[in-house]
């Protein structure tokens, strides 16, 4: 059973974010290999990431601290002293691991694109910065970078212009046109684009299709099942948006 929507289901950001961010990296891989081979492979990678939770400022402080004091009730030189330790709390990190893509030529394994698919944590505050550490070093490199951000919620990416309305981005990263980058916007009510994917100078870009893609992972991950289309979106929408849904599920779910 496809989704009720014409390009994002709106739900699964605020419910199956995690399993969506994974499911899409499988399904865009699946998707490109087709058209890579022979001449290039693309390979599923993942890295390991920590995020500092919490502020790790509260502290506990003894209300008597002991000493051992000379004559004149002062601490003296040859004297032992007892301290008291303060009680401070060590930062927590959450740890998770995060998938990406990367497209190899065959000939020499050498790296050409990578694809990035923005997770929740991507957009938080903490994990934000470690992507963008990630971000820079490729953009100082000769490999291409398409980035999709397929979230609603969260800061978006860095640009020195502002970024058109939308809802979400696809950017297109060509090294040879750096630091220019293609950026692709569309809102909830659309279709999700078709978007090139840069490989090597001699050879044209292979196409991908982000709304077949959504659809294959909306059907295999039975979404139509494991969504609750009575909880409320998240984040949230406008009144018109929100109205927009009321009507399409009113149109489309029984």
């Amino acid at each position: 059973m496809p989704s009720p929507f014409p390009g994002m289901d709106p739900f699964i950001e605020g419910q199956l974010g995690g399993d969506f961010h994974l499911s899409m990296i499988s399904v865009i891989r699946e998707a490109l290999v087709p058209q890579l081979i022979p001449g290039y492979q693309a390979q599923i990678k993942q890295r390991a990431c920590l995020e500092q939770t919490g502020n790790g400022t509260s502290q506990i402080r003894p209300d008597v601290s002991v000493w051992e004091t000379g004559p004149g009730g002062s601490a003296s030189a040859g004297a032992t002293a007892t301290l008291e330790p303060a009680i401070l709390n060590l930062p927590e990190f959450l740890e998770w691991e995060e998938g990406y893509i990367e497209i190899r030529r065959r000939s020499d394994k050498e790296l050409i694109t990578v694809i990035e698919v923005l997770s929740p944590t991507n957009k938080s505050q903490n994990g934000r910065q470690e992507y963008l550490k990630k971000r820079r070093a490729l953009s100082r490199s000769s490999v291409h970078l398409v980035e999709l951000d397929l979230l609603r919620g969260g800061q978006r990416l860095p640009m020195n212009e502002e970024l058109p309305p939308a809802d979400y981005y696809a950017f297109v990263g060509r090294e040879e046109i750096r630091p220019k980058a293609e950026v692709y916007s569309w809102t909830l009510n659309h279709v999700l684009p078709i978007i090139p994917i840069p490989l090597s100078e001699d050879d044209p870009d292979v196409m991908l299709n982000l709304q077949e893609v959504l659809n294959t992972v909306y059907d295999r991950a039975a979404y139509q099942i494991s969504l609750d289309y009575e909880r409320g979106i998240e984040p949230g929408l406008d009144e018109a948006r929100q109205g927009w849904v009321v009507d399409v599920m009113g149109r489309n779910v029984e």
